[in-house]
C-alpha cells in the first residue's frame, strides 16, 4: 500500500483527508473491507472520523469513502 502511505505521508499532523476506493486504486469489497478494520483499529498513521460514505453493490451498503485524521507526526 505505497501510495496509501504516501497520501497519508503528504498530511500535516492533525489534517482530515478523505480516502476512497478509486484513490487506492481497489475494488469496493476489498476498501470495504480494509476500511473496517481502519475504523474499529485504526489505520497506519490515521485514525477514521466521522461516518464513512456508503456505496450500494449488489443490495449492500459498502463504504466507498472514509475521512480520516493524521495522527502520526512523521
Amino acid at each position: 500500500m505505497a501510495k496509501l502511505e504516501d497520501i497519508v505521508k503528504r498530511q500535516k499532523q492533525g489534517a482530515r483527508f478523505v480516502l476512497s476506493f478509486q484513490m487506492l486504486g481497489m475494488d469496493l469489497s476489498t476498501f470495504d473491507t480494509v476500511a473496517q478494520t481502519w475504523i474499529d483499529h485504526g489505520g497506519p498513521g490515521f485514525e477514521a472520523a466521522g461516518v464513512p460514505f456508503r456505496k450500494v453493490a449488489d443490495g449492500e451498503f459498502l463504504i466507498a469513502r472514509l475521512t480520516v485524521v493524521k495522527t502520526d507526526p512523521d
